[in-house]
């Protein structure tokens, strides 16, 4: 039995929030705290396994609960949202700087009626498994760039011409460790998939432009692609790559259960970019992303999967490892630095 305690201000969200998670037989609501001071207090007395974080509570918010939960009594913590100015901006992204792992759109529904319902229940159940440590937490400094950033086209001392990662649940943070390694002088596009709720897109894209060195954008259709440069998979379409080295994005079925797809993407790298190319697969459920990085390999490129210790959910790497996907099988730490090495 998988024990939850929700923390919401709004009545009305906790019975909906309760009622979801209690469809499921497996999950257990233990408590409803109604602001950050009651969650950091349940959370030492009921010892739940997974909290779902509301951000904006009075006397004290989500971020301060979180911080105060994960210094104090670490428990893997899901932060839920539906203010769309958060979203849009990525603040809810601070949750994830001050400790907690995911962050998903609040439910408006039940099941049958909200894709949002179901996918709160398999994130829920997925966190559960999560060892989370003890954090002494600290305000994160910026990146030091040099001037603005700008986007980088000069030559490549590299036989590498571009970096293609695919992530999924807890793909936020992961993120944000292998991109904050690399300069903003880094020479080669980044194109990233990262499946998460739809809307959450463009605040993904604002919190990593601000905190990492290089540039992160949404993909725009037929933009040619520049070093310095993450470019991130937009809503709805698959994000691909045309041999004028141009983004490409298409409105087409779903490729491994997901649009976008990672696979959609690593196949279209494969094709354009073959053995010049550095493919990597993170965190994430299910096995989108297995096939497209062993075409990759195929054609010749370096791929790397992330491996099990440092992985939130492992899934998608563990199905392209026993497929003989990667090339490398490294720690979420190691593997900002292995870029490095191939490319710079």
């Amino acid at each position: 039995m998988i024990n939850v305690l929700i923390v919401d201000d709004s009545p009305t969200l906790r019975h909906l929030i309760r009622a979801i998670l209690t469809t499921d037989p497996e999950l257990k609501v233990v408590g409803e705290a109604r602001n950050g001071e009651e969650a950091v207090a349940m959370v030492a007395r009921l010892q739940p396994d997974v909290v779902t974080m509301d951000i904006q509570m009075p006397h004290m918010d989500g971020y301060e609960a979180i911080r105060r939960i994960m210094s104090e009594n670490p428990v893997p913590i899901v932060v839920l949202t539906s203010t769309e100015s958060d979203i849009r901006l990525g603040a809810t992204y601070k949750g994830v700087e001050s400790g907690a792992l995911m962050v998903v759109g609040k439910p408006h529904g039940l099941l049958g009626d909200d894709p949002d319902a179901y996918e709160l229940i398999n994130v829920v159940k997925a966190m559960a498994d999560v060892k989370v440590i003890r954090r002494r937490w600290k305000t994160r400094q910026k990146p030091e760039l040099s001037g603005d950033r700008k986007t980088v086209s000069r030559p490549l001392k590299t036989a590498y011409q571009v970096v293609a990662v695919g992530t999924s649940t807890g793909g936020p943070p992961a993120l944000r460790t292998v991109l904050g390694e690399l300069p903003a002088t880094f020479p080669v596009p980044i194109l990233v998939v990262q499946h998460i709720s739809k809307g959450f897109t463009t605040g993904l894209a604002r919190w990593l432009n601000e905190t990492i060195a290089l540039r992160v954008k949404l993909a725009e259709a037929a933009e040619p692609l520049l070093g310095g440069t993450v470019y991130i998979a937009p809503d709805g379409v698959h994000l691909q790559v045309s041999g004028q080295k141009k983004v490409v994005l298409l409105k087409e079925n779903p490729l491994d259960g997901h649009l976008p797809s990672v696979t959609a993407l690593f196949n279209s790298v494969a094709k354009e970019y073959g053995p010049a190319a550095v493919g990597l697969l993170m965190t994430g459920m299910g096995r989108d992303g297995a096939n497209g990085l062993y075409a990759m390999k195929q054609s010749g490129a370096y791929t790397i999967a992330q491996d099990e210790a440092s992985s939130i959910v492992f899934g998608m790497p563990k199905e392209a490892i026993a497929m003989g996907a990667a090339t490398e099988v490294l720690a979420l730490d190691k593997i900002g630095h292995k870029i490095k090495e191939l490319i710079l």
